[in-house]
């Protein structure tokens, strides 16, 4: 499988080199200034507009306190008029780091390690922050209340409007097993934000300990998140499988860069990769007892919230000895 993002800009590297170097990606060097900018205070009331370009706040180290990046984006956003003269920081758009990596301080950014979300703006306005702030790499029109994705097989899915750039970013994921680096086109898979300890694995760790080498049907799976998790606790095998083609893809690339050998197939539903111990399906659950033929120790099901389960837990019940409800 090719591990590439289709921007062709090399957005996606294996999780080795990542982690290799995301622990010094963020912090300041000793020449690097905070801006001690005021988040409930409007912008015009801190900075000059007339300095706010792509030099300001520079350090030689090539990177900008994450406020200043901030302060440029919604400079410009008052001046295409989706802001009013006085928005402060805290109102202008929601940052998406990546690799995002939780840091107990806001994070000194280099070039593209932002995609930015945000519910008011123009394409000409993404463009203009395109092109004149390094830092950003993509720009998206939604509302962070919603989730992206297809929440079952009777829904319509939801999606953001990517408006300029790439939306390809990574979440650094911690786990008892080792760390996960979680690829999502962030337009079409739901946004989640990286923690010291993933919630998520936390109410799976305890069923992983009852069993030795357990084989797990991560049914919603997303993008791999919690089936990775379990190939590295050591399963014997892991089908993952989810109804939403978009997050099926974001599976299949983050075996990849987790070290994960995938041979992929040309179809949009049904069986569409697989590896040594593992499958990836496209089906809707209720069809995968039929499919699969197998009984499974644990079944994981992750689904957006306010869904309701019982039809899920009633579709797997029959073929998996336990069923995880993540919430």
């Amino acid at each position: 499988m090719n591990m590439d993002c289709i921007c062709g800009a090399g957005c996606v590297k294996d999780s080795a080199t990542i982690l290799k170097q995301i622990k010094n990606k963020y912090p300041a060097c000793v020449h690097c200034k905070n801006p001690h900018l005021k988040k409930f205070k409007p912008l015009k009331d801190q900075i000059e507009f007339k300095r706010l370009n792509e030099n300001f706040g520079l350090c030689t180290c090539g990177k900008r306190h994450l406020d200043v990046v901030m302060a440029h984006i919604l400079k410009i956003m008052i001046h295409e008029g989706i802001r009013d003269e006085n928005s402060t920081l805290r109102n202008t758009c929601t940052p998406l780091i990546t690799p995002a990596y939780p840091t107990k301080s806001p994070p000194y950014l280099m070039e593209n390690s932002m995609v930015i979300l945000t519910d008011k703006i123009t394409k000409n306005c993404a463009d203009k922050i395109i092109n004149e702030i390094p830092e950003v790499k993509g720009i998206l029109y939604g509302d962070i209340r919603q989730t992206v994705g297809l929440k079952d097989s009777d829904s319509e899915p939801n999606v953001y409007k990517l408006l300029a750039g790439c939306d390809m970013r990574c979440d650094v994921v911690f786990t008892p097993y080792g760390e996960l680096c979680i690829y999502r086109n962030q337009a079409e898979i739901h946004v989640e934000f990286s923690k010291p300890v993933s919630p998520k694995v936390e109410i799976l760790k305890p069923f992983l300990d009852k069993y030795k080498n357990p084989s797990i049907l991560d049914c919603t799976c997303g993008p791999g998140t919690l089936g990775i998790t379990c190939l590295k606790a050591g399963a014997k095998r892991v089908v993952f499988n989810d109804i939403w083609y978009p997050a099926i893809k974001m599976t299949l690339l983050n075996l990849q860069v987790n070290g994960y050998d995938t041979d992929s197939f040309d179809v949009n539903k049904g069986l569409i990769g697989s590896g040594e111990n593992f499958q990836v399906y496209c089906q809707d659950i209720k069809k995968l007892e039929e499919s699969l033929q197998e009984k499974f120790d644990i079944c994981i099901i992750d689904t957006f919230p306010g869904v309701d389960t019982e039809n899920f837990i009633n579709s797997v019940k029959g073929f998996c000895k336990e069923v995880i409800v993540i919430s």
